[in-house]
């Protein structure tokens, strides 16, 4: 019979290796990694204790090389365990006898005495990590000068953020749910509260969206019945949000599964959308619409408060690759509006290449972000808006995004 919380590091070790070595995502790596696990509170574990060792490797690594002779091999087993044992220790509280009784037996013979005597010399020490997660060299070098308050803002994970359906009741939902705001239609709340427990979910007054995630839809404005275009539309919170805004939406994406997800949030918030299951570059249509939002497929870069993963998994091929498809999209999306239609581009990418370089080579006319749209946020001279994870530090943080918006002759 297995050690209690032994299931959950063995599918701890197995996610960090289908991201440190075949480059997959969290999300993707858990179908696999978390199957078989008896409960959420083990699967939960798994993922915290793979995404804290994700989240402060380099840190975690500088300390495992302080204690060993000779430096452990980069994909040895015995170091990706005492990632694991050390997060666990440093990042989640837990006891070193418990990260001992736990951790070992993972590995046998020599890896095991090794890693036993790393952990232990560690402990002895007192050892601690920095205020902020020291980034990849790489990621630190492209991210520029922004790297270091960036990685400030990846301390800790995010909180919970909630968008409105009804935003002139931000204040009475700022008040049940126990939340603050930020900008109108939106409550953010401590990490760790069970969605669908929380007032206002059964009657679908809120949906689950980053702030920064919801300024796209924002700068679109009221729909007063117009048509617009959500590409690339799921998980969804933007559709919601442009059918709250009194848009008739067509929501388009390839995958018929989530798009099957936000049909149910739709239902559940009494929204209504219009759902095309199609791939954006492929998909004919006649009609011309007000508004096309395209938040396009991306690195995510900026979430990596959420998805440490991408501090790893992400280099230059990656980024080359996702900017050549956003340029088709841009291109395509462009071709769908009817003439005075708004388009609003967006990434949850820090890259410059997914952002900036993406938005100067639109032929469109600009129509520049102002400062009155985004309360709280300061748009770039050329009138777009660039977001970090370092921003709103006081208050939790929020993802970070690029944004532009242009309008059809």
């Amino acid at each position: 019979m297995d050690i209690p919380g032994l299931p959950a590091r063995r599918s701890a070790l197995r996610l960090l290796d289908a991201v440190l070595r075949r480059g997959e995502t969290l999300d993707v790596a858990a179908h696999g990694a978390l199957q078989g696990l008896p409960g959420a509170a083990d699967k939960a574990l798994a993922r915290a204790l793979a995404a804290e060792a994700l989240r402060w490797l380099t840190d975690l690594d500088a300390l495992i090389d302080s204690a060993t002779r000779l430096p452990l091999p980069e994909d040895a087993k015995p170091r990706a365990v005492l990632r694991l044992m050390l997060a666990g220790w440093l990042r989640l509280d837990t006891p070193p006898h418990a990260v001992i009784a736990t951790g070992l037996p993972l590995l046998s013979g020599g890896p095991r005495r090794l890693a036993h005597g790393v952990f232990s010399t560690l402990v002895k020490r007192g050892v601690v990590l920095p205020a902020a997660p020291t980034l990849p060299a790489e990621t630190a070098a492209r991210w520029g000068e922004r790297a270091e308050a960036i990685a400030a803002g990846l301390a800790l994970p995010p909180p919970l953020d909630l968008t409105l359906r009804d935003p002139a009741r931000t204040a009475e939902w700022a008040e049940r749910l126990g939340g603050a705001s930020l900008l109108p239609g939106h409550v953010r709340l401590p990490r760790g509260t069970a969605v669908e427990n929380l007032d206002g979910y059964d009657e679908g007054a809120w949906w689950v969206q980053d702030l920064a995630a919801s300024l796209p839809a924002r700068l679109l404005g009221a729909g007063e019945g117009r048509r617009a275009l959500d590409l690339c539309a799921a998980p969804g919170g933007k559709t919601l949000q442009l059918a709250a805004q009194g848009w008739q939406v067509t929501a388009l994406d390839m995958s018929a599964k989530r798009l099957e997800r936000m049909s149910q949030n739709l239902k559940r918030t009494s929204l209504s959308a219009e759902t095309v299951v199609a791939d954006a570059l492929k998909w004919e249509t006649e009609e011309r619409f007000d508004a096309v939002l395209l938040d396009a497929p991306c690195t995510a870069t900026g979430t990596c408060r959420r998805h440490p993963d991408v501090l790893h998994r992400i280099g230059p091929r990656q980024i080359a690759e996702m900017a050549h498809l956003q340029a088709a999209m841009l291109s395509r999306a462009a071709r769908l509006l009817a003439p005075g239609g708004r388009l609003v581009y967006a990434v949850c990418s820090l890259e410059r290449e997914e952002g900036e370089d993406q938005a100067a080579r639109v032929a469109l006319a600009p129509d520049p972000i102002r400062a009155d749209e985004v309360p709280g946020f300061t748009p770039t001279a050329q009138g777009w808006l660039r977001t970090d994870p370092a921003m709103l530090a006081e208050a939790g943080g929020i993802d970070g995004f690029f944004i532009a918006r242009w309008r059809a002759a």
